[in-house]
């Protein structure tokens, strides 16, 4: 007998649409020239604080601007701003906790894309949500930082084997914690053989020349 039930796979299904449309975003933003950085980690690993000395190195080079998601509030939107001169604007997400290539696509509608090299997208603060959702971008970067201990690549897997790029942030106090950067290395090469491992300060400015050359030689190459 027949199971009367009709199931529908809503979850892969809303998967396959989010897909599509992030081929086509990602085209789009091709043709215009224009790099979009989707920017992932935990709250508290220093995404804020990483850009604004990125932005403050790059933006002699490149043209940016920034797009801020949060569940609320305008508080790093403001700080970006604030702290470097260049255009920000804040994406509240209505309680959700990942942004995707709709949402994404919205919040770029509002910066003028004709006039910027590259375009970042600092994500909703989680390290499950946003990792499951294809933004987009052209490049999936997140921030390890040391107090949450180098085994995090073990725990959150996806997260790791989708970036491209994978930022070690607080390098400045790795004399406090119990915190291995070479068995991180080895974690984060397992889950992305690929992936690049930049560690930095975004508090003592300590490796941030290399991450942006990283990028310069990206977007300009």
């Amino acid at each position: 007998m027949s199971n009367p039930m009709k199931i529908i796979e809503i979850k892969r299904s809303v998967f396959a649409d989010n897909n599509a449309d992030a081929d086509k975003l990602r085209a789009e933003l091709r043709s215009k020239g224009v790099f979009l950085l989707n920017l992932m980690s935990s709250p508290g690993s220093g995404k804020t604080s990483t850009l604004i000395q990125l932005i403050n190195r790059l933006k002699t080079d490149l043209r940016i601007a920034v797009m801020e998601a949060d569940i609320d509030s305008d508080v790093d939107a403001v700080k970006i701003h604030e702290a470097t001169g260049i255009e920000s604007i804040q994406l509240h997400t209505g309680g959700m906790c990942h942004l995707d290539a709709d949402m994404t696509r919205q919040g770029l509608a509002h910066l003028p894309l004709q006039d910027i090299d590259l375009a970042i997208l600092e994500n909703v603060g989680n390290l499950v949500c946003p990792a499951e959702f294809d933004t987009g971008s052209t490049m999936n970067a997140m921030i390890l930082s040391v107090p949450e201990g180098h085994d995090k690549p073990l725990k959150y897997p996806l997260m790791f084997s989708i970036c491209d790029l994978v930022i070690i942030n607080k390098i400045d106090v790795l004399p406090y914690f119990d915190f291995d950067l070479d068995k991180c290395r080895e974690y984060v090469l397992q889950r992305n053989p690929k992936a690049t491992i930049i560690p930095i300060s975004a508090k003592t400015g300590e490796g941030i020349e290399t991450l942006a050359q990283y990028f310069i030689n990206i977007i300009k190459n």
